[in-house]
Order: C-alpha cells, then structure tokens, then sequence
C-alpha cells in the first residue's frame, strides 16, 4: 500500500513507535507532541523510540505543525494518499511502517483527545514490556457513555471469542510489532474497517490470534474535542456491525469452537485518583420514536430474518411504552444471531440493506438499558452489562445451531 512520507532524520530503525492520529489537527497536535514526547521520555527514555504522525490528508497545515512543535524525539509523518482518508488506511500505512522499522512496540493515540496526558504513554505501552501483545485502555466512563459498545461489541465479542475486554474499539490501543504483520495480513478488510471500524477490527482480530490480551486502567475518562457538528450514528452503527458480521463469518471456524469467555488480564492497579466522567443524557422518547418508525421500513425484512418466536416478542415490544420499554436480552442476542446467519448467506448488496434494518432495533436496546439503569449506580449499571454477556453466552449454541 503506498503513502506518502517525510523521514527527514533518515529513521531507519526504532524499538518503539508512538503513533498520533491526525486529521485537520493543526491546532492540537503540538501539545499531543509534546504530552506524547514527554510520556516517552519519562517512561521510556533508555528506548529508541520514534513519534510517527498518522495523518489523513490534512490540508490545514498539519504535517508542518508536527514537525514545528518542540520535541527532541525522532519524528516521522505519514499520510494517507491524495483522496484517501480514514482511520483504517492511516493505521494500516503504520502497519506498513512498523514492519519496515521492526519496532518491538507500538502505541496509538487521537490527536483530538483534551484530556491525554504524558501518563498515557506509559499505561498503554507500559504491558508491552511486561509479556503483553495487544492493550486495550480501560476509561472511566458514564453508564450512559458508548451504548454501542455496551449494548453491541461487548456482548457480542465476549460471546464469540471468548475474552472480556470491555472497551473494545474505544480509540487508542497498543501492541508488539509482531501484531503489526498479523493485522496486514488478516482477512475482513473492507471499507468499514477503512474508517472507524478498524478499532473493533483490530481487538477481534487479536483475540482470534491468540496472543496474550490486557487490559489498563487509565484512571480517567476519555474526552475528545468536538470538531463542530457531532458524529452522526448511522455511519458509525454501520461500519461497527459490518466490521462485526464480516469477521463472523471469517472466523466461523474459531468462534464455533470457543464455549464461554474468560476474564482479560488489568494492569494500572496502581491507586492513581481516579477522575470523574462527566454526565450524560439520552433522549429516550426520540429513540423510542425511532425504533418505532424502523418498523415502516423494515417489518417485512425483520419477518423473514427472524425466527417465528424472535419475531413474534419484538411485536410485543412495539406495543410497550417509553415509561415501560424492555427489550429482552435474549431477543436482542437472537436477532443478532439470526441477522448473522442472513448476513453470511446475503449477496453484497443485501447485506447493506440487512445492516440498515438494524439501527432501529439497536436504539430499542439503549432505550431497554436506560429505562433499566435509570436509577443505577455507574457500578450496578455495569454489573448488568455483564449480565446481559451472559444472556448473550448462554443462547450461543443456538448461534451454532443455525450457523
């Protein structure tokens, strides 16, 4: 795959590579150069280390940026071609890059993240050194942050590949340089894992490989700055359950042979004072309103993806109110399993069409959860996502049944 390069101190060779994720970050990435840099040199200052821009076309001055800001770490910039942008094609030229600097460790980070610190640095690449092969950061989060992760890519990651990494796909990550090579050349790419599902991708990716996976407390929640309109849902929604049914069906050999999960590994017990994360509100009544609407659209499709009695409780469901809304985790597990099955048998364009018919029944699952967790503690609210990855792993010999 060619990028384009600048390498202007001729770096050739680095035993650790930290990557900062760029698009249109001209304003911001001189202070994710120096936290960044300052987290390198703190940590890991007896290591030849590297800072590598991962950037996606930005045409806002950017690249020169980065190599203004003040820093006495190497530095290289990398970016994705003229037309070409996404997180995936960006972190797959680091792939290509790692491989060719035959780094041993490797860390990610966004550039639009407010709240990053020098600390980072060594929480997520801290378990590279110490006999991990892949990190996944553990934030503090609201009950009521990432519902997609929550109510979709745990449970169904969990149930499927048999490790509980709870923030899977939550933006940054780490792992050996020997990860690098095994995600070049692992199946399922495609234009969702282009974009943003390349994070979802690369944790099951990992799973599957089965390389020792952990997990570390970062001790803070994860606030990235708002770059004016919010992201919409829809995309994202897609790419995620695309990335997830892709890999299904390419690992359908692996998962069929995993019976239950097992607990992934925390590293960051430390007693750092963990910070608060901030509140948030969901608008129940126009999520309600949305998944009712999906029926307009997709009744039919939902009856002949379905089995009879999944069905036959989501139309008991259309009839609950937002006060009194419950959608059963068990259905909810089932839908996914048999939209799974249409998935795999689907031609490329029914299956657009079949992750579409998703989102409503999705957004009826974060009303399900809200109304269930509304008087919850964070930890009680967590305590039930667990229970609903139970439901999830208890109901997959019927996944394996009809798969």
């Amino acid at each position: 795959m060619a990028f384009y390069e600048e390498n202007p101190q001729g770096i050739g060779k680095a035993d650790l590579v930290a990557a900062i994720l760029s698009y249109n970050d001209a304003d911001s990435i001189g202070v994710a150069v120096e936290r960044v840099s300052r987290g390198l040199k703190d940590h890991f200052g007896d290591r030849n280390a590297v800072l590598i821009n991962c950037d996606s076309h930005s045409v806002d001055g950017t690249r020169e940026a980065f190599f203004q800001a003040p820093s006495d770490v190497p530095r290289i910039y990398l970016s994705t071609e003229t037309g070409g942008s996404g997180k995936g094609l960006s972190l797959r030229n680091l792939f290509e890059k790692v491989r060719q600097l035959e780094a041993k460790a490797v860390l990610v980070l966004e550039c639009a993240i407010d709240n990053l610190t020098p600390y980072w640095v060594a929480a997520l690449a801290g378990p590279l050194f110490q006999g991990a092969a892949f990190v996944q950061p553990l934030y503090v989060r609201h009950k009521y942050k990432a519902p997609l992760t929550s109510a979709l890519v745990y449970p169904l990651s969990r149930c499927l590949y048999g490790r509980r990494c709870r923030q899977l796909g939550s933006g940054e990550v780490a792992f050996t340089g020997a990860m690098a090579e095994t995600f070049l050349n692992a199946p399922g790419w495609s234009d969702a894992v282009s974009s943003s599902g390349i994070d979802v991708w690369m944790g099951m990716v990992a799973m599957t490989a089965r390389v020792p996976i952990c997990q570390t407390v970062m001790h803070a929640p994860r606030l990235r700055r708002s770059k004016g309109q919010a992201p919409e849902l829809a995309p994202q929604f897609r790419r995620v359950l695309t990335v997830l049914f892709d890999l299904m069906v390419a690992y359908g050999d692996f998962w069929k042979r995993v019976k239950w999960s097992k607990p992934t590994g925390l590293f960051g017990m430390n007693g750092r004072e963990t910070e608060v994360p901030p509140t948030i509100d969901v608008k129940v009544a126009r999520l309600h309103a949305q998944f009712l609407e999906g029926f307009a659209a997709y009744e039919e499709t939902w009856r002949k993806i379905f089995e009879p009695a999944t069905f036959n409780k989501l139309m008991e469901v259309r009839s609950l109110t937002p006060e009194h809304f419950t959608l059963p985790s068990q259905t909810w597990a089932t839908m996914l399993f048999d939209g799974a099955v249409a998935y795999r048998d689907a031609d490329a364009g029914a299956r657009a069409a079949l992750i579409d018919c998703f989102l409503p029944l999705y957004l009826a699952k974060v009303v399900s959860y809200v109304k269930r967790t509304e008087r919850m503690s964070i930890q009680q609210a967590e305590d039930y996502v667990e229970a609903i990855c139970e439901v999830f792993e208890e109901n997959k010999r019927y996944l394996i049944d009809r798969w």
